[in-house]
């Protein structure tokens, strides 16, 4: 699957944004009591690296349907380096929170561009199986970056297991330089006012805004769950510490391994039953961590990755196939709303985990993946095979 050089560069380029973007997750517990601040206030190393993606999203899409791929996935990738070092060295939590922020300004040029690039340069055929080897990667990111922050800083601390993912995303954009190929099927806008024409015509389209919003609705599960369950579990009865935390994320495995199925699922059953299936299986997923046995919270965050990453996929590959026109701007809006609504899982359920605590943050979850689920089952066009 990975003799094509071009894969090898995309999924690359999705490990390393996702060994980033999440890697403080395992930490938050441990920057609370460093740095004496609330879960609020830790959750904005979160959330200040979604609310930067969210903000510079659309504006890359602009750019990148002027300029065209490769140039600006490399050139964010090796920036990327930067900012990644300089949370190592930082010596408060403003500036931690501050260095994420810049961290989040590098990752819409690497994975908004990647995914306009796969509906580019692949047959239509092929978009959905080579968005799903995306996802992998992605997960596989997701997963790595968690789980070096949490072994690491048991061991050696944090500041190194940041040095470590920036050395691990050096390496890396020097590799992509080499195997992506420039681009030899895109089209680019006549100039930026061209391109904003073409992005906000976006808006006009009901499938397309439906899927922007299962975007929203998605990352705010994913940030919101895999948040506040790093809470409840170093809390008492469980008492997990950050290696610990960064080992339940063992979970997006499970869902690493089956988001290639994913191609198969939309064939034969069509991206709206998809969606329904996904969502109930996510709440089900979500009542099982209920059970305050370790095990089986575990397993039903298992479950939900599984879900989550079934319905992220679905929502991608929707996107580079039907966005045909001005292909990187609607990435672009589609990444922009996954990341306010990641910003929002960050930071919105703060109030009902003070007050409602892990019932809470699942009963809110639920209900925000159920309304979209209704949503994309009404706007969202029939696929051929399916519903």
């Amino acid at each position: 699957m990975l003799s094509d050089p071009r894969r090898l560069a995309i999924v690359l380029a999705g490990l390393c944004c996702f060994i980033n973007l999440y890697a403080t997750q395992p930490l938050l517990p441990l920057f609370a009591r460093e740095f004496h601040a609330s879960s609020a206030q830790v959750s904005m190393t979160v959330s200040a690296t979604t609310l930067a993606v969210a903000l510079v999203a659309p504006f890359i899409g602009i750019v990148a349907d002027v300029f065209g791929r490769k140039r600006i996935i490399v050139a964010a990738l090796s920036l990327l380096v930067l900012p990644t070092v300089l949370i190592a060295l930082s010596s408060s939590l403003r500036e931690l929170v501050l260095w994420r922020f810049v961290q989040g300004l590098c990752l819409p040029p690497i994975f908004a561009v990647i995914v306009a690039y796969i509906g580019d340069e692949w047959p239509r055929s092929e978009v959905t199986g080579v968005t799903s080897l995306y996802m992998v990667a992605s997960g596989l990111g997701g997963f790595l970056g968690r789980l070096l922050t949490g072994l690491m800083t048991d061991y050696w601390g944090w500041r190194a297991a940041f040095l470590t993912i920036a050395a691990i995303t050096m390496v890396s954009a020097f590799i992509v330089g080499f195997a992506l190929s420039r681009e030899r099927r895109f089209v680019g806008a006549e100039n930026f006012l061209h391109s904003l024409q073409m992005m906000l015509a976006h808006f006009g389209n009901p499938e397309l805004l439906t899927t922007f919003m299962v975007g929203f609705a998605t990352l705010f599960s994913f940030v919101a769950t895999f948040t506040y369950v790093n809470f409840y579990l170093a809390a008492p009865p469980f008492n997990l510490p950050a290696s610990a935390l960064g080992s339940i994320f063992v979970v997006y495995l499970v869902a690493v391994a089956v988001t290639p199925l994913t191609g198969g699922w939309i064939r034969r059953f069509g991206r709206r039953a998809l969606v329904l299936v996904s969502s109930v299986v996510w709440c089900l997923g979500l009542a099982i961590t209920l059970v305050p046995w370790l095990p089986a919270i575990i397993l039903g965050l298992a479950i939900l990755a599984c879900a989550g990453f079934t319905l992220q996929t679905t929502a991608t590959s929707l996107l580079a196939e039907r966005a045909i026109a001005a292909r990187s701007s609607a990435v672009g809006i589609y990444v922009s709303c996954y990341y306010i609504g990641g910003s929002a899982g960050a930071v919105a359920p703060a109030v009902v985990w003070a007050h409602a605590g892990w019932l809470g943050c699942v009963a809110l979850v639920s209900a925000v993946l159920l309304a979209t689920a209704a949503l994309a089952a009404r706007f969202w066009r029939p696929t051929a095979g399916g519903s």
